[in-house]
């Protein structure tokens, strides 16, 4: 593509504005998994951007007695594991501002976090905005979010971000939302999903709604059914007791790809001001129907049984497709074709419209000749599958692709987590879901966790899945592996 047709570069790129508030970010698990692989590289990147508060302090929280060189150290092994190795003096002024509170937090012990705290105050002058960012396991939320309370640490100003799953079930998710709404108001909850910080993701609906090659084509009258297909080829690592208990649905299916889902169907907001396409990706959600056991598909790869750390007679499943319907206007009668899976044979992360046939002499053309295909990954692609005349002397129909890489459009972009922890210390909800908006996705996941749940079918290590997931494609197949 010659250099007069690219995007602007990367001078050009649209900073946000710094945050001027004194913030004390309190990262609760500090030393797990989960804060090491992205909480931790997504606050340094804000720092080096100069994207933090001038007056910030990073507290980490755990079990253990860390000290502030320790917990700093950590971080830079952090960094340097899974972004990249930072320059030694940025991260000598970074680690001015960290330190570490342990003994825990609890409703009857708090550790030193209080302490911690208040030293912090009395270096600066005067109280700090507290955001509580809970890197924790699900089972954890309940006692911290009690303990925050019982010592007062969710004043007015003081935000508190949850990782998902939030909540396990309809039932458990409003026992959570209760608790949490005690202890603080709904605008003060930000309930991370990393797949809504994605740039990709979110040209699902800029692209669409800023160009009518795509926009007037964006509905049942053109669309024969969405895929939203998230393979892995990754097993499950180190996070067994996690996973165990929590299987491909929750972790993956009622979470990211409902979000996905519900990017790809939302209706044209009032304008793009936080509030309105909050309210247009939850009204949508609010459509879905509750998925149908009989449309649904589970599995479990092959050698899941030898994990350390997961029970031999383990029913969880590793992988899941499901057809979702969505009861609105534009979609009623589309499928949404919505397939995860560990150890399978290839990782990818797209979003694919496959249109109806055409009217006419060629509409016997093959569905997945004719898609507009979104890659979620990094910066993200478009992929445009047309059909075309086959060179030669006869009128014959071949299938051609073109790609459009994105990467040039925002050289400048951030990861998901640097994104959205930006929008939690600016209070951009945005790309954060409600209480009413995950009560509608817990409304339609629903009937899984009843005794209607399909069994879970055995597949090959790097495979597919299993072969009955084809069946609820109909006859597109799966654009990704047939």
């Amino acid at each position: 593509m010659p250099d007069s047709a690219n995007a602007q570069q990367s001078d050009d790129v649209q900073q946000p504005d710094p945050i001027d508030d004194p913030t004390a970010i309190i990262l609760y698990g500090g030393t797990g998994d989960l804060a090491k692989r992205m909480v931790l590289p997504a606050i340094y990147e804000l720092f080096t951007r100069g994207l933090l508060p001038d007056q910030f302090r990073l507290i980490g929280n755990g079990r253990g007695d860390v000290s502030a060189e320790e917990f700093a150290k950590h971080i830079r092994d952090s960094l340097t594991e899974f972004s990249s190795a930072p320059d030694d003096d940025e991260f000598a002024e970074f680690a001015k501002n960290v330190s570490f509170a342990g003994g825990g937090f609890r409703e009857d012990d708090p550790g030193t976090l209080l302490d911690a705290i208040k030293q912090l105050e009395e270096e600066l002058g005067h109280k700090v905005q507290l955001v509580h960012y809970l890197s924790l396991p699900p089972v954890a939320f309940e006692p911290t979010t009690k303990a925050i309370k019982a010592h007062g640490l969710n004043y007015d100003t003081a935000k508190a971000v949850y990782e998902k799953p939030y909540g396990t079930s309809l039932e458990s998710f409003h026992a959570l939302d209760d608790l949490v709404h005690s202890a603080f108001d709904e605008e003060q909850i930000y309930r991370i999903d990393h797949f809504l910080g994605k740039e990709a993701t979110q040209n699902l609906y800029l692209t669409r709604f800023a160009n009518r090659l795509f926009g007037d084509v964006w509905n049942r009258r053109h669309i024969a059914q969405v895929q939203i297909d998230v393979p892995e080829t990754l097993d499950i690592a180190d996070r067994a007791d996690f996973y165990d208990a929590t299987g491909a649905m929750l972790d993956m299916l009622a979470t990211h790809l409902f979000q996905v889902a519900a990017e790809v169907a939302l209706e044209p907001p009032l304008s793009m001001d936080p509030e309105d396409v909050q309210a247009a990706r939850e009204s949508v959600i609010a459509a879905f129907r509750p998925l149908d056991p009989k449309e649904v598909v589970l599995g479990q790869y092959a050698s899941y049984l030898d994990t350390e750390g997961v029970e031999k007679d383990s029913k969880t499943e590793t992988f899941a497709a499901a057809r979702l319907w969505i009861d609105t206007d534009r979609w009623r009668g589309v499928p949404f074709l919505l397939r995860t899976g560990k150890m399978m044979k290839e990782s990818a992360q797209k979003v694919s419209l496959i249109f109806k046939p055409s009217d006419g002499p060629l509409d016997h053309i093959h569905p997945d000749a004719n898609a507009i295909v979104f890659d979620l990954k990094g910066n993200g692609a478009i992929d445009i599958r047309l059909t075309v005349k086959k060179p030669g002397p006869d009128p014959l129909p071949a299938e051609s692709a073109t790609s459009l890489s994105l990467a040039n459009v925002a050289p400048g972009s951030m990861a998901p987590y640097t994104s959205l922890i930006h929008d939690v210390l600016s209070g951009n909800r945005m790309l954060f879901t409600s209480s009413t908006g995950l009560e509608s996705a817990f409304q339609a996941f629903q009937p899984m966790l009843t005794d209607a749940r399909p069994q879970v079918e055995i597949y090959d290590d790097h495979s597919w899945g299993p072969p009955s997931a084809k069946e609820l494609t109909g006859p597109c197949g799966w654009l990704l592996g047939d």
